[in-house]
């Protein structure tokens, strides 16, 4: 059970310290103000929190999931998803579009509120340089997403003023140089003044390790691969962090605390703390805690790409021939029949025990990560649990018999990783807020990060030993690369890098890198006209994307309000 002091009692306050934040010089007397506030430690732990606790909000990073959507290895439907981004019908006026803009900025002010007011608080000067550092990292946080969606973007430091100057927000966009320049001087301040850890009351809060893989990260996205290689490096080094032996439970209450997890979103759950992130909301289905909507789904050509665990390419034809070409074949190997009261089963498919053998012998992320036809499920209903089978009908099941009922009755894959079980032993109490802490930045990112830099400087050798590293991992074990049968070389550059490009799917699937990845690497358009499949077939959509995709347009409020922003190429 998570104990933060900070993450909980006092976000709700520190909400109510800022939610008239632009507004800060009246000093009215039934709300905090600057004028009024920012006199003690505790105040300024309730006025970090506020910077904390927006990253929650859905349109900052309480969505950060959905992102694979955009990158290929999710489906989806409805606005969590962003299914009209993947088909391309988004426009200057998305709400979408605008709240993602509104809410990063939201992050922004918050953390420059800290900034301008530290140095009024009754503590020493150590203290406030490591508020200050904590404030700057989540600054940077926020502008690198800026800057990841829309380029280059006004930039507001702690010298500007809400509060005094709301209405003269007016500013240009200022180059990506300089906002990437902007972004690793906050980050080496962090470096410099953030503690390398947190004593348990505040674990989870920002560390200099999670400052300075930020920085390798920012640097890595624009090519510095030697300067990011050594912010990497330090990580590493610095023995903070490790890889979590079980992969499975890295995603629930425990290993979301491991100390694989150098920057994390910290959720809670249960009744008066309903602090989360709608993972299984939106990720679940209607046999999850309060009967959830799975707007969010495993694409179906990303999960054919897991491996068997001897490394080799799964192939459909192999396990049923005409898979691939013949839709009849598809919905034979996975349909059953249920009786006419949608109750039980009246008889299963007869590839059932062919497909639970196929599981087994494939990757382990892949049944750790996604529930696959015929297996099983901890459900809750009726306030009791409910295990469950994913059992694949044409026309969906009906609640309460032990079956997963899909919503909108898609046949596809839908995620295990990051949604509640049963009821999580009490913990979760609002389907809108898991309790599973949500990684930003955790260390299997850092070494495939690193082993990304190693190869684009021609140290395939060291690439592929972090790679392997990853593989490794107890409860996964998969072969190393370079290890014997043909299927697991990879020597060239070009080889290493679709390895990474591999390992980074499977190994980071559902904590929504995958969009960042296909730009920086320049891959977007690769997913144009990809159809989006049902497991049986059936087309749900067919995604558009083109180059004005790579940076999301300056919404159209923003530039009605300051004509001094210029629109992004091609919007």
């Amino acid at each position: 059970m998570k104990t933060y002091k900070l993450f909980s009692a006092l976000a709700a306050v520190a909400l109510l310290c800022f939610s008239s934040c632009y507004d800060l010089e009246r000093f009215p007397a039934d709300q905090l103000s600057s004028g009024t506030f920012f006199k003690t430690q505790d105040h300024a732990d309730q006025a970090m929190m506020a910077v904390y606790n927006n990253l929650q909000y859905d349109n900052a990073f309480g969505l950060q999931f959905s992102m694979d959507g955009l990158g290929g290895i999710a489906m989806g439907y409805d606005n969590p998803s962003y299914q009209v981004f993947q088909r391309g019908i988004y426009d200057v006026e998305n709400p979408w579009v605008k709240n993602k803009w509104i809410y990063l900025y939201e992050g922004v002010t918050r953390a420059n509120i800290v900034l301008q007011n530290i140095d009024n608080v009754d503590m020493s000067d150590e203290l406030k340089a490591r508020y200050k550092g904590e404030a700057k990292f989540l600054r940077a946080l926020h502008y690198f997403a800026l800057k990841n969606f829309f380029g280059g973007v006004p930039l507001y430091d702690e010298s500007f003023n809400v509060g005094e100057n709301f209405n003269d927000m007016n500013l240009p966009r200022e180059s990506e140089e300089n906002i990437r320049k902007f972004i690793l001087d906050d980050l080496d301040a962090a470096i410099a003044s953030l503690p390398a850890k947190w004593d348990d009351p505040n674990k989870g809060r920002a560390t200099s390790g999670a400052a300075m893989a930020l920085k390798g990260k920012v640097l890595l996205f624009n090519k510095q691969y030697d300067q990011a290689k050594t912010c990497f490096e330090n990580v590493v080094n610095s023995k903070q962090y490790a890889l979590y032996d079980n992969y499975a439970d890295l995603f629930k209450p425990g290993g979301d605390e491991s100390s694989e997890m150098i920057f994390a979103i910290q959720n809670m759950g249960g009744v008066g703390t309903d602090l989360g992130m709608p993972m299984t909301f939106y990720m679940g289905t209607r046999a999850s805690y309060g009967s959830c909507w799975n707007n969010v789904m495993a694409a179906t050509d990303f999960v054919d790409t897991y491996e068997y665990k001897d490394g080799r390419p799964f192939d459909w034809e192999e396990f049923a021939p005409g898979f691939t070409t013949d839709d009849k074949v598809k919905q034979e190997v996975f349909r059953s029949t249920l009786d006419k009261a949608k109750t039980k089963v009246e008889a299963y498919t007869p590839y059932k025990e062919k497909l639970l053998a196929m599981y087994e012998q494939r990757d382990p992320r892949m049944t750790y990560s996604i529930i696959l036809p015929y297996t099983q499920y901890k459900g809750w209903y009726k306030n009791a649990p409910h295990d469950c089978e994913y059992v694949v009908v044409f026309n969906g099941v009906n609640d309460g018999h032990h079956m997963i009922r899909v919503n909108g009755n898609y046949e596809t894959y839908i995620w295990r990783k990051f949604v509640a079980e049963y009821n999580m032993d009490g913990a979760i109490n609002n389907r809108a807020d898991t309790p599973i802490n949500f990684p930003l930045i955790r260390y299997a990112d850092v070494l495939l990060m690193l082993a990304e830099c190693y190869n684009e400087l021609d140290d395939q050798e060291g690439a592929v030993r972090l790679i392997n590293e990853v593989r490794a991992r107890p409860s996964v074990n998969m072969p190393g690369l370079n290890s014997g049968p043909a299927w697991l070389k990879a020597t060239t550059k070009e080889e290493v890098f679709e390895r990474i490009r591999h390992e980074r799917a499977v190994e980071l699937a559902g904590e929504g890198l995958s969009f960042d990845d296909m730009r920086r690497w320049g891959l977007l358009e690769t997913l144009n006209g990809r159809k989006e499949k049902d497991i049986t077939g059936k087309v749900r959509y067919t995604r558009s994307v083109s180059k004005r995709d790579y940076l999301w347009p300056i919404p159209a409020d923003e530039i009605e309000k300051n004509p001094a922003l210029e629109q992004n190429p091609s919007w």
